[in-house]
């Protein structure tokens, strides 16, 4: 993401993705961003504001760019209030459960995530929240979420390795 377009991404949904001084944001409807390039092992650092009860997620590796979800991509979610919370911010529903607690809500964060073969380290705000090895998924595009509430995207950037 650059800051000006989202003439990298295809738009899956009804999310009302805009730009405002550089940052994408939404706040009604639900869809994802899906970069139009694929990738396999990569990192991709993401900073994000997630508002009140907001429901988003960065999802990797995903198998089909056209139906997104935490079970057909590995999902670095943002959702604090999800009521499964082996699922929650900082987590990957599905694959592995957050092995340390960050609360996101009403803040920017940022997340920081290397994937290398089956290994998966995802750290947010400096603090490790998933180190753990899955190979369902092996290449795929990147997808960013608006599911509900406040959610703005900044200074996205990514890393083939």
């Amino acid at each position: 993401f650059n800051g000006k377009d989202l003439n990298n991404f295809n738009q899956v949904g009804t999310a009302n993705w805009h730009i405002v001084d550089g940052v994408v944001q939404a706040n009604m409807g639900a869809g994802h961003l899906v970069s139009k390039e694929s990738y396999t092992d990569f990192e991709i650092k993401v900073e994000f504001f997630a508002g009140p009860k907001s429901n988003s997620g960065v999802y990797m590796r995903c198998l089909d760019g056209s139906k997104i979800t935490d079970k057909t991509c590995y999902e670095a979610n943002v959702y604090d209030n999800r009521p499964d919370q082996s699922g929650r911010t900082g987590g990957i529903p599905n694959y592995a459960p957050p092995i340390a607690i960050v609360n996101a809500e009403g803040k920017w964060n940022t997340y920081e995530i290397t994937m290398r073969g089956d290994h998966i380290v995802v750290v947010l705000n400096g603090t490790k929240t998933v180190d753990a090895r899955d190979s369902t998924l092996k290449s795929g595009p990147i997808a960013l979420q608006y599911q509900g509430g406040d959610v703005k995207i900044r200074n996205v950037q990514i890393r083939k390795l």
